[in-house]
């Protein structure tokens, strides 16, 4: 019913002297959604993604041209998540370049694979986790938890600071016991969803460690389920594979909605002042996300575990973690 009726916006708000990244943010995607609007109301955004980052940087600044916006508000740069390197390298560029400047990070680059074959043995990356719970997870943790130390001072300069964290309603698929081990059989929806109930997590524990000293506010974001890039799927070989993706595809377009409606309720976050922070938003107001995710012990260990880690990898040094 949601899909015929009339969809939620954001409120125009004047984002003028404000520095916002956004990752993940390929066209046709939610993130290019998010960068777009938010650069069209006068934020400088920073955007990222792992492939045809001169296309998406030209893309958007065509956009911008095309309404009469500053197409110098978009810069792109090439980010990977998954690449211990590319994420320190990022951090290190953009504060040599924006000068330490930065008011709102989203969080919106994120994988889900093999969504129509989900039984299939997990798929790992170079350095041993599974693939989702590293790229969603993990590499979120270890890109914003460089980017804490400019947050934190630029919301006690401005008086508002926001992280912004996409996570999806399939963090209702499973428990907190399955992050510390309890895997079960593999099913990769539910490694998504494990994922993104991390980044609930994560965004929970945000807001009680930084919001009232620094005014960084937090929030969780269900954009829908949006036809995006993410969901082009090219499961089946062949001819007959080659249908069989149309259709899903033709499918997949009536059901769901269009990367501008999904972006919305993370444009909001990004903009709407004041924000209330350490919440879970969807359709652009507050919502009930799982039980687990109010747990406070978990949210905690969590942070923890994750904050242990980034400490051990390799190339990070004491002054990027300072």
């Amino acid at each position: 019913m949601r899909l015929f009726t009339s969809k939620p916006m954001a409120e125009e708000t004047d984002m003028s002297g404000r520095n916002v990244i956004v990752t993940g943010a390929a066209p046709n995607s939610i993130g290019y959604e998010t960068a777009r609007i938010l650069a069209s109301w006068g934020a400088t955004v920073v955007v990222t993604s792992i492939h045809d980052v001169e296309l998406m940087e030209n893309s958007l600044r065509k956009d911008l041209r095309i309404i009469g916006a500053d197409e110098k508000k978009i810069k792109a740069r090439r980010l990977d998540l998954c690449d211990v390197k590319s994420v320190n390298d990022f951090t290190m560029w953009y504060r040599k370049n924006y000068n330490d400047r930065l008011h709102v990070l989203v969080n919106n680059a994120g994988i889900h694979k093999n969504i129509l074959n989900p039984r299939k043995k997990p798929p790992m990356t170079k350095d041993g986790f599974e693939i989702h719970w590293r790229t969603n997870f993990l590499g979120t943790f270890h890109l914003t938890s460089l980017l804490i130390p400019l947050l934190k001072q630029n919301g006690l300069e401005s008086g508002d600071a926001r992280i912004v964290n996409v996570t999806s309603h399939l963090h209702d698929r499973v428990k907190n016991k399955s992050m510390f081990g309890d895997y079960g059989d593999y099913h990769s929806w539910d490694a998504y969803g494990l994922s993104k109930l991390a980044l609930i997590h994560f965004t929970f524990e945000i807001q009680r460690r930084f919001a009232e000293k620094y005014n960084l506010q937090s929030a969780a974001v269900h954009p829908g389920s949006v036809m995006t890039n993410l969901m082009q799927t090219q499961e089946y070989e062949g001819r007959i594979g080659y249908i069989l993706n149309r259709i899903c595809s033709a499918l997949a377009s009536v059901v769901l909605l269009r990367p501008v409606f999904g972006a919305q309720t993370s444009v909001m976050c990004a903009s709407k002042y004041p924000l209330q922070g350490g919440k879970y938003y969807v359709r652009c107001e507050t919502a009930e996300s799982s039980g687990d995710t109010k747990d406070r012990d978990v949210s905690k260990l969590l942070w923890d575990n994750s904050d242990a880690w980034v400490k051990t990898l390799a190339g990070s040094s004491e002054n990027e973690h300072q």
